[in-house]
């Protein structure tokens, strides 16, 4: 029965990592389409907008502000949100710096620096089907990307790689303490973020406020896909390895040239199409064996919260 119970747990949470992906996905829709503002004025309100979901949600449930919990949480929150703003940061540099083959290429190795922070940190064994469904996620990656792969700045291909590195951080810290509410890192990065885009954006001689249009994008893509997404993409957490989340949730990177297809007229490259098929059989078939084989690859026991 427990044997059962725990199968249907790693289901339950490889869809929903495959979901946050999925929800992510939508956020570059939004982003293309607020073509007023550039990457940090949009940062700003893309921000404020999951402030202000995450403590609209926390006020309907009494709880306290979650942008101070995010501070005062001990010393785990405080890096889960530093490795969340890494990750965000990095990876809007990186597209202004380098190409967007680059950081689409260097940005996606997340995977691959998830399985060394779940081996180094969690002690997470990587099976034979998780080995194989990152091996073939990037073979789709590469056959992706190596039509249009270009020579880019280096500064922007080191901080395409600093995302991956932030975003893969931050799933083993998530996966560290599975039972721990982490919806707060969402308000406390979108803080830190605020100050930084905010500093810069004044620094560049540009107005805080876009068009209405693009602040209606931004906090549309903040409140709804950022924080719908991640609050999923935490629950899975609960009992999907760190190192098959971040394979899960790479969703993001097959739906986004689909999107821009239907919703922008962008036609995809042959390229685009066969590779992101591979990803698609990747994350979808390990999902699908998964819950075939009724069996849940784990790792030591959750650490207890840091004080």
């Amino acid at each position: 029965m427990e044997h059962n119970s725990k199968a249907t747990a790693a289901t339950i949470g490889s869809l929903m990592a495959l979901s946050a992906g999925a929800i992510w996905s939508f956020g570059a829709v939004t982003a293309r389409l607020a073509d007023g503002s550039d990457a940090f004025q949009y940062l700003i309100w893309r921000s404020v907008g999951i402030i202000v979901v995450v403590e609209s949600m926390a006020l309907i449930q009494r709880r306290p502000h979650r942008v101070v919990e995010a501070f005062t949480s001990g010393r785990r929150m405080i890096a889960a949100n530093l490795m969340l703003l890494l990750a965000s940061i990095g990876f809007v540099y990186a597209v202004k710096t380098t190409t967007a083959a680059n950081a689409a290429f260097l940005g996606s190795t997340t995977p691959l620096f998830g399985v060394v922070v779940a081996r180094l940190f969690l002690d997470e064994r990587l099976n034979r089907r998780t080995g194989f469904a990152i091996g073939l996620a990037f073979a789709g990656l590469a056959i992706m990307v190596a039509g249009d792969l270009e020579v880019g700045d280096l500064m922007g291909d080191v901080a395409a790689l600093a995302a991956a590195v932030g975003f893969a951080c931050y799933t083993a810290i998530v996966r560290s303490a599975p039972g721990r509410d982490w919806a707060p890192v969402l308000p406390g990065y979108a803080v830190i973020m605020i100050g930084i885009c905010g500093a810069v954006t004044l620094a560049n001689g540009r107005p805080l406020a876009p068009p209405a249009l693009d602040v209606t994008l931004a906090l549309v893509h903040g409140g709804l896909f950022i924080v719908g997404g991640t609050l999923l993409y935490n629950s899975a957490s609960r009992s999907v390895p760190a190192a098959a989340m971040t394979v899960f949730a790479q969703t993001e990177m097959v739906l986004v040239p689909i999107w821009a297809f239907l919703v922008l007229a962008e036609r995809p490259a042959t390229s685009t199409l066969i590779g992101g098929s591979l990803i698609l059989v990747a994350v979808v078939g390990k999902a699908l064996l998964d819950a075939r084989e009724q069996r849940v690859v784990t790792g030591l026991p959750p650490v207890a919260p840091a004080a």
